[in-house]
């Protein structure tokens, strides 16, 4: 009995930090834009935003997803440049560059701005990320951790272009794995 307690007790607390999530069902978790952006429509400037939210689920306690998005001089729209694990599930790249809302929640999670560059500066910063994204040696590889993951990819780029000035916060977990892989 006495061993069976410290099982039972792992398997329960296990159960636990497995289902619960602050933010319900994936499925129905807001993906709405936090309004950070400037409205692209009527702003004419570049715009170079990375942010960083809470991961989905328990992971969220103590890990941030990461994405950048970019808005070139009078463009209506925004890149985004992201890698996202599930892509990977149907065969897919988990890295990803497509237009969509670029301070969108990270299902349910709030997104914050990590960094900002906005006019002339952000246009030649925008090419360099670009160039970046597409060099990322890393493009159909996700693991969670130690990565490569979506920080990991944020993390590459930042170590690609210091210009951005980027550094990730310690709870983007597997920005470290740029280093470990490098080694």
């Amino acid at each position: 009995m006495r061993f069976l307690t410290p099982i039972l007790l792992v398997v329960l607390l296990g159960g636990i930090l497995m289902s619960v999530s602050g933010r319900g069902d994936w499925r129905t978790a807001s993906r709405e834009s936090a309004g950070i952006a400037p409205d692209p429509a009527i702003t004419s400037e570049a715009v170079l935003h990375v942010y960083g939210a809470d991961a989905w689920g328990w992971r969220g306690w103590f890990a941030i997803h990461t994405w950048i998005a970019t808005k070139r001089k009078n463009e209506d729209f925004y890149t985004l440049y992201d890698v996202v694990g599930w892509r990977g599930y149907s065969g897919r790249p988990v890295m990803g560059i497509h237009r969509d809302i670029p301070d969108r929640h990270w299902y349910g999670a709030r997104p914050r701005l990590l960094k900002a560059h906005r006019g002339e500066g952000a246009e030649s910063l925008i090419d360099a990320i670009d160039a970046a994204a597409r060099l990322y040696p890393w493009k159909k590889s996700y693991r969670a951790f130690p990565g490569p993951n979506s920080n990991t990819f944020i993390a590459w780029i930042a170590q690609q272009v210091p210009e951005l000035e980027l550094e990730l916060p310690f709870s983007a977990i597997g920005s470290g794995y740029v280093d470990r892989a490098g080694q």
